[in-house]
């Protein structure tokens, strides 16, 4: 799961941002409503948690001209701003409201749910060689035993599943499950996939090919 974090106060961006790391999400930030444009023409994400307040202006009016234009990823605001009718303004264009002072292991909670919430009902079951995933509710199976997957190997395998028995290089499954700060040529591809590997068991179906990535088989 990827998540774009926008906070101009560097101390509460940077415990959000190392919170969100620890529970398995990969994590872009941004201190000002341009830097959040830059990344959104990069990436794609499951959430976004914006402070309503920032530099460049109000996020809630930044969002709401975004959602015209068909922009649909969930938001959750952060903001000082917890009368009643600013939190009615706010759920109007996003998916969650958190006042300041938060607990940032509420907000890792609710950026999950908002993360699950989006899936559920719009996103099939993926199957291949008795491998069985919700992305919905990041649950997986391999014939009909429950696997206990962290986020990053779920997300490998989801977008293992998605290629169809095709390789997926090693650039792609990274960029999935981590950040522009995991350099294509890092050993964390590797640690993962042998972790992996040992729960989802014998006979082995996930195989390296040599020079580009991996595939199911």
């Amino acid at each position: 799961m990827r998540v774009l974090v926008a906070e101009d106060d560097d101390d509460i961006r940077c415990a959000i941002d190392a919170s969100l790391r620890h529970e398995g999400f990969a994590v872009d930030t941004a201190a000002d409503l341009p830097e959040v444009d830059e990344a959104l023409s990069v990436n794609g994400y499951d959430c976004a948690v914006l402070d309503r307040m920032l530099p460049a202006g109000d996020a809630l009016r930044y969002v709401a001209d975004r959602r015209r234009d068909g922009w649909d990823t969930p938001v959750l605001f952060l903001t000082g701003r917890t009368e009643a009718a600013e939190r009615l303004r706010g759920l109007d264009w996003a998916d969650d409201y958190l006042g300041k002072p938060f607990a940032v292991a509420e907000l890792v909670v609710r950026v999950r749910s908002i993360c699950r919430r989006g899936g559920i009902g719009t996103a099939p079951m993926l199957r291949r060689d008795g491998l069985v995933l919700d992305p919905g509710r990041y649950e997986a199976w391999r014939d009909y035993r429950p696997l206990a997957l962290t986020g990053k190997e779920f997300t490998v395998l989801e977008s293992l599943i998605r290629a169809q028995g095709e390789p997926v290089p090693r650039a792609e499954l990274i960029a999935a499950a981590w950040d522009e700060l995991v350099p294509p040529a890092s050993n964390v591809l590797d640690v993962l996939v042998a972790q992996l590997r040992r729960k989802l068991g014998a006979p082995p179906v996930l195989h390296t090919v040599r020079g580009l990535g991996y595939l199911l088989r």
